[in-house]
């Protein structure tokens, strides 16, 4: 299963189009959104598909975003969740609580921790945990997308065209 990874829209819908655009180009099947979506906008680029979004510390309307969320069918998960798909454990949220990512990654429960906040595409592992930052849609020099191949473990950052 391909997994497609964005983070940090803040509200800009015409790149999270693009961003999908892009991963489903390339073989994305399930999608993960890291936080600061913005917009209800946002979330109907994920509509339809297997998605999961957390709340970024500019989601203020999370209210909104959850209750548009459930209308449309796409899962929130709040500050923090997991998701499980080809038995991977795969836990998201935005990464501005350093203390919650401390404490996942000391529990060792997951198999990948996907993060944004901090606008740069990264990954590392630690312990069994592999990290992962798609970048942003927005603020960045470059706008990136992540796609991760569960089944071999190969991850894949995608840049949107510069607008």
């Amino acid at each position: 299963m391909m997994l497609g990874i964005l983070s940090d829209t803040h509200g800009r819908a015409d790149a999270m189009g693009e961003g999908m655009r892009l991963l489903r180009a390339a073989g994305a099947t399930a999608f993960a959104h890291c936080g600061d979506v913005g917009s209800t906008a946002v979330l109907d680029h994920l509509a339809g598909e297997s998605a999961a979004f957390v709340f970024g510390n500019n989601d203020w309307d999370g209210a909104e975003l959850r209750a548009y969320a459930r209308v449309i069918g796409v899962r929130c998960l709040d500050a923090f969740g997991t998701i499980e798909l080809d038995d991977r454990r795969i836990a998201v949220t935005h990464g501005d609580d350093d203390r919650l990512v401390a404490r996942v990654l000391s529990e060792q429960l997951h198999d990948y921790l996907l993060v944004g906040h901090s606008h740069v595409p990264a990954e590392r592992r630690v312990g069994r945990t592999r990290v992962i930052n798609p970048g942003a849609l927005y603020r960045a020099r470059v706008k990136t997308v992540a796609l991760l191949d569960l089944a071999s473990d190969t991850l894949q950052w995608l840049e949107l065209a510069p607008n």
